[in-house]
């Protein structure tokens, strides 16, 4: 579970942060303010930049604290400008780098309690699949197409990133 999950993770807050810093020179080069971005939205009913960027983040350190059975650091939604929730970024990433990989040799098999489920449980492996990646990549997809529509030059290769590519001997 480990490698189904911390790397991809680390790879895409990764991008986020990326977009952030572009997003940032993006709107110097403009002459405004780049933190009026965090107000942006698709639609009124949904989160604004700033909630799109703390709930991707929240959902990684949870699906990492949850697999391996330890508690998530606690990171108030108090973000007000792009460089803070570049720090949020930051944060979410040191903390997925300390989670050890051997505590995720029983992730899958792993009794995941949601507070949604009202009592009930989901087992590691539904609760990644599931849940955990689909949340994680609905706001990291949501806060990629703020920053599209707003006119921050981002192409389909920031939101992907860098693969390992490997050659036939």
């Amino acid at each position: 579970m480990y490698d189904q999950t911390i790397p991809q993770l680390d790879k895409m807050l990764g991008n986020l942060d990326t977009w952030l810093g572009e997003a940032s020179e993006w709107a110097e080069h403009r002459g405004f303010d780049a933190d009026a971005l965090l107000h942006a939205r698709l639609f009124p009913d949904m989160f604004a930049f700033d909630r799109q960027v703390q709930s991707a983040c929240d959902t990684a350190k949870l699906l990492g604290a949850r697999l391996a059975g330890v508690d998530a650091p606690s990171h108030p939604d108090t973000e007000k400008t792009l460089g803070e929730l570049r720090e949020r970024v930051a944060k979410t990433r040191a903390f997925l780098a300390s989670l050890p990989r051997e505590a995720f040799d029983d992730a899958a098999t792993k009794k995941v309690y949601l507070p949604f489920l009202q009592g009930g449980f989901v087992l590691g492996a539904e609760y990644v699949t599931a849940f955990a990646l689909p949340n994680f990549y609905f706001h990291t997809t949501t806060a990629y197409a703020l920053l599209r529509q707003a006119g921050v030059k981002l192409g389909k290769r920031a939101f992907i990133g860098g693969m390992n590519v490997q050659r036939d001997a």
